[in-house]
């Protein structure tokens, strides 16, 4: 970078910036978002050849950038988003000139003929789409045993913390590595069954996973209406809750979204940091925290520890009637033929994939690029009528509704008379998603050897304001989280 200024401002300020020292530095006259697009595409240039984690970047940035700044010293800010660079993970629509592909090469010429409804939020207030992330190939709903961060279309994204040693968590996986290694202030990541929560353990990250309803699913690449939701991730909670109320929003083309009763609500007012005093926090840890290393185990048993300390009432043990139920994807799989159908026989005319058959077709023709875990679970789905007229579809559903709620999330906090529940790391979170209930994921330290580790406040459905309340109060004790160490690109 050869500006003096923006070079001792990215080497002594841009790591870890929020968007209100952004913002202060906006109205102070200190900084533009032209200068802080410019900032974290140089750092991108200089790191992200080793990550992966960024597919492509929106050429229009530096512009759109420019003529925020002009709007702003003529009417001032449009939001607290305003002139702030945000990345999406390729599975969300926007009608630009970037792509998007659900990091397939089989829609790498697609380009969206209308912004989704997450990007429409975002440019509504005055954010800057800097780029589209890499991600777990079709939200990783294509192939047994494929590779969290995977893509035929990016390649391998890498985990920050340990490019070579480290699980990079999916299939929001470049969203939480570029946000991770600071790429940009924030980043939106999409979820059916983790995707956001796992990556945002995996990276050091607070990801927030809505209630299915918070957030309109127009324009984004599907898995299953029953369980899709896009949601922040961000380095702080106060960066993922400005984020998460520019998200928010009652869409008309979305019908879910009409149960949402938080439409015009500011998520910001609930950063309080005595957020957990008198709360009831039940540890939910029998069935779930045998999942990780001993290492992380203990990472988590530290992290309860210090729950006990802040004023909340935590109640070990919980009981979680379905910790141990057979739980299967079935649902997804009868959900997904459908929902792909539907988007991509809405793309563009020249876009030759038009549903689920050409794809696995585009796969088979191309099987060098296209199949290194195979197709196995696009086939399965497939397979099925896609008019979601079978029994078992409905036996699916009902065994996940009834399991996730009644002998789940809503039985745990009505048994125990809690508040909120604790899961170690992202083990847990299919019991959420199958509810389409609320998530937060936060640090909650590192493991021996640098590993993060990240612990999950969950709730019953639209209880985001008590999970941040907790959440951000958990973040301002512990404070765990740390910029990894990146390495540079050769070229550069």
């Amino acid at each position: 970078m050869e500006n003096p200024k923006l070079k001792k401002m990215a080497e002594e300020w841009l790591e870890e910036a929020t968007i209100t020292q952004i913002q202060e530095k906006f109205a102070q006259g200190e900084l533009t978002s032209k200068e802080l697009v410019l900032m974290y595409l140089d750092r991108i240039a200089k790191y992200d050849k080793h990550l992966h984690s960024i597919l492509e970047v929106n050429p229009d940035a530096l512009q759109i950038a420019e003529a925020l700044d002009s709007e702003r010293n003529e009417k001032g800010p449009r939001s607290p988003l305003h002139g702030i660079p945000i990345l999406l993970k390729d599975n969300i629509d926007t009608h630009d000139k970037m792509h998007t592909s659900a990091g397939s090469l089989a829609l790498k010429d697609s380009i969206a003929l209308h912004d989704s409804f997450v990007t429409e939020q975002l440019r509504r207030a005055g954010a800057v789409i800097l780029g589209k992330t890499n991600m777990t190939e079709w939200a990783n709903f294509m192939a047994i045993g494929m590779k969290s961060g995977y893509s035929s279309r990016g390649g391998q994204v890498l985990n920050p913390y340990g490019p070579s040693k480290f699980d990079v968590g999916g299939s929001s996986s470049g969203s939480g590595a570029a946000v991770a290694a600071n790429f940009a202030t924030v980043a939106v990541g999409t979820e059916t069954s983790g995707s956001i929560l796992n990556p945002a353990c995996q990276n050091s990250l607070v990801g927030i996973k809505p209630t299915v309803g918070l957030i309109s699913r127009r324009g984004i690449i599907p898995i299953a209406h029953s369980q899709d939701t896009a949601g922040p991730m961000a380095r702080t909670v106060e960066d993922a809750a400005i984020l998460l109320t520019a998200l928010s929003g009652s869409d008309k083309k979305d019908p879910i979204t009409t149960t949402n009763p938080f439409a015009q609500k500011d998520f910001s007012k609930h950063l309080l940091t005595h957020g957990l005093s008198g709360k009831r926090i039940g540890i939910a840890l029998e069935g779930f925290i045998e999942l990780l290393s001993e290492e992380k185990q203990k990472v988590i048993l530290a992290a309860v520890d210090k729950l006990k300390t802040t004023g909340a009432i935590v109640i070990d043990n919980i009981e979680i009637p379905s910790a141990k139920a057979a739980w299967k994807y079935d649902v997804l799989t009868y959900e997904f033929k459908p929902d792909l159908n539907a988007y991509l026989n809405s793309l563009h005319p020249l876009i030759p994939i038009r549903n689920i058959t050409d794809l696995i077709d585009f796969n088979k023709n191309n099987e060098e690029k296209m199949l290194e875990y195979g197709q196995a679970v696009l086939i399965e789905s497939e397979e099925t009528s896609g008019s979601l007229t079978e029994a078992a579809y409905f036996n699916a559903l009902e065994f996940d509704l009834y399991h996730s709620k009644n002998q789940g999330i809503d039985f745990a906090l009505e048994t125990s008379n809690l508040d909120v529940i604790v899961f170690p790391s992202e083990e847990g979170s299919h019991i959420s998603a199958k509810a389409g209930y609320p998530s937060i994921a936060v640090p909650a330290g590192y493991t021996a050897e640098g590993e993060p580790v990240g612990i999950t406040f969950a709730g019953t459905a639209y209880s985001e304001p008590l999970l941040i309340e907790v959440a951000y109060a958990f973040e301002q004790m512990t404070k765990f989280r740390k910029a990894p160490i990146l390495k540079k690109n050769k070229t550069i």
